[in-house]
Order: C-alpha cells, then sequence, then structure tokens
C-alpha cells in the first residue's frame, strides 16, 4: 500500500516527517511542507483505464474529479470516510474567437466555477476537510476574503464539523459571505487586511483547537493537484505547450506544478508544460521576487 510523509520545502532543511504529525509548519526550521509519498509499483496504463472507467461509476467517491483519482493522493486510509460534494469533473472548453485574439493559438478554458460553490477551492477543500475529520476535528477555519470561506463552510457542512471565518472588515465578497452563512459558518470580522485576519487566526488556532484549511496546510494542494490529472485526461494524455494560472497566494499554481511534475515522474505525460502565472499589477509580490533575482 502506498503510504505519505511530510517533507519541509526549504532546500536548507528538507525534514521528513511523519504524516499524521500535527501543525502545518517543518518543526525544524518552521517552513511550509509538501505530502510526499512512495508509491507502491503499479502500470501507467492499468491506472488511466481505471480512471476512465470510474467516471461510468454511481458510486460517490467516484463522481469526484478529485478522488476519482484517488491513487495520486494515497494519505487517507482504505476505511477513512470521505468528504465529497462531486466536485471537480468540470468542463475543458474551446476558445476560438479568444484564441485567435490572442495569437492565434488553440486555447482551451478549465471552467472550475462548474464547481459546487464556485470555485477551485473545491478540490482543495475535500481533501482538507477529509484529513480533518479522519483526525477527529472538530472545527474548521480560515481566513477568507472570498472563495476559500464559502467552500470550507460547505465542505464543513457536510462532514458535520463546525466552521470559523476570519474576514478583514468588509473586504469579503458579498456572494460568498452569503454563502457562507447559508451553510452555518461562524463569520468573524477582524484587522483591514488579509494578513492581519491570518496571523490572529494562526495565533489563537492551538489553544481552539482549530484545524486551519488556508493554503498552508499542506493537504488543500493534494486535492487541488489532481486537476491536471483531470485536464491531461480529457487531453488524451498530450500536454499543452503553456498552462496559464492566476496567482494570488500561489497554491494553485504550486498545486498544478507538483501535479505535473509527478505525473511526468509516474509515467503518465511525456514532457511538463511551461506554467505561467499571471498576477495583478497592485499584488505581485511573486513577479517582484523573481524580477529582483532574490529566493528572499
Amino acid at each position: 500500500m502506498s503510504s505519505a510523509y511530510l517533507q519541509c520545502i526549504e532546500e536548507a532543511c528538507r525534514q521528513r516527517q511523519d504524516s499524521k504529525r500535527e501543525g502545518y509548519s517543518c518543526a525544524a526550521c518552521g517552513g511550509l511542507q509538501d505530502v510526499k509519498y512512495e508509491f507502491d509499483p503499479f502500470n501507467p496504463e492499468e491506472l488511466r483505464r481505471a480512471w476512465h472507467q470510474r467516471r461510468l461509476s454511481g458510486e460517490p467517491i467516484d463522481r469526484s474529479g478529485v478522488w476519482r483519482f484517488r491513487e495520486l493522493i494515497p494519505f487517507v486510509e482504505p476505511e477513512t470516510r470521505i468528504i465529497s460534494l462531486s466536485e471537480g469533473s468540470t468542463p475543458l472548453v474551446g476558445t476560438r474567437r479568444a484564441g485567435w485574439w490572442a495569437g492565434p493559438v488553440h486555447l482551451t478554458i478549465k471552467h472550475q466555477g462548474n464547481n459546487p460553490t464556485g470555485s477551485f477551492k473545491d478540490l482543495g477543500m475535500t481533501a482538507c476537510v477529509t484529513r480533518a475529520a479522519s483526525k477527529g476535528v472538530r472545527m474548521v477555519a480560515c481566513a477568507s476574503t472570498g472563495n476559500t470561506s464559502s467552500s470550507m463552510a460547505a465542505y464543513a457542512a457536510r462532514a458535520g464539523l463546525k466552521a470559523l471565518i476570519f474576514v478583514p472588515y468588509r473586504q469579503i465578497s458579498a456572494a460568498k459571505l452569503a454563502q457562507a452563512l447559508d451553510f452555518g459558518a461562524l463569520v468573524v470580522e477582524v484587522g483591514d487586511t488579509f494578513d492581519e485576519a491570518f496571523k490572529l487566526l494562526r495565533e489563537i488556532a492551538p489553544e481552539l483547537g482549530l484545524y486551519l484549511v488556508n493554503s498552508v496546510n499542506p493537504f488543500r494542494i493534494e486535492g487541488q493537484k489532481t486537476i491536471v490529472a483531470e485536464m491531461m485526461e480529457q487531453r488524451a494524455w498530450r500536454p499543452p505547450d503553456y498552462i496559464v494560472v492566476p496567482g494570488g497566494n500561489l497554491g494553485n499554481a504550486s498545486a498544478i506544478g507538483k501535479g505535473l511534475r509527478e505525473l511526468k515522474e509516474m509515467g503518465f505525460i511525456e514532457k511538463v508544460p511551461r506554467v505561467v502565472v499571471i498576477q495583478a499589477a497592485g499584488a505581485n509580490p511573486f513577479y517582484r521576487t523573481l524580477s529582483s533575482g532574490s529566493p528572499d
């Protein structure tokens, strides 16, 4: 059976830790962690066929575009209850006119608005809340200005967990706030910025026994990376030249990069496309970091 472990992403550290360990940061240096696997031997072609056949299944776990590819995220035990809202399985839409305007290029769009709460965050949340429920957690929490809050609230309700959301003062979408409240989440306005809200949440989480589901939680990344497997399957396992993704805190860009690298290492694709990250001019720390030539 495949097994999972955590590893610090900092090059100077790279400490390996038990996947059942509490916390979200490396015990040695405080850096972020990545979920790694020791996979059982497998045949890529047999797995491709199994993933395709599951699309015809009536089982709830197979209707999920995340858990249909569960061999790629074997961090849960076979008997674990999967918390799913049939997320994923979103269309890859051709956009001929937009492609001509942009190039001309052959352009397709992976429409994540078809997810249960309307964003790609659902892909990560099914994995993250499944992890939380399996650990006996009673309350999940996040800081958010929109999509993360509504997604967490929905999956917490599905799991029977309480949900706490910290939002910066008057900086959350009204539609997403309504979703979160409809799903029974407790929403608290804290500070003037997302960073202030998140900092306070991280400080109080250990004392209150909160399970954080922001992107510092590596299991969020595991769910989100499965979009790559679904995309490659929809393209008959022929990778595109580029994958273009908006970049906020870069959790999704990291997930896509991780998913592509793993598919290449496992023999599912022959090349790794270039990932292009687009950041808003007024909030572009990643762009500035790369432009400066300094990793810090």
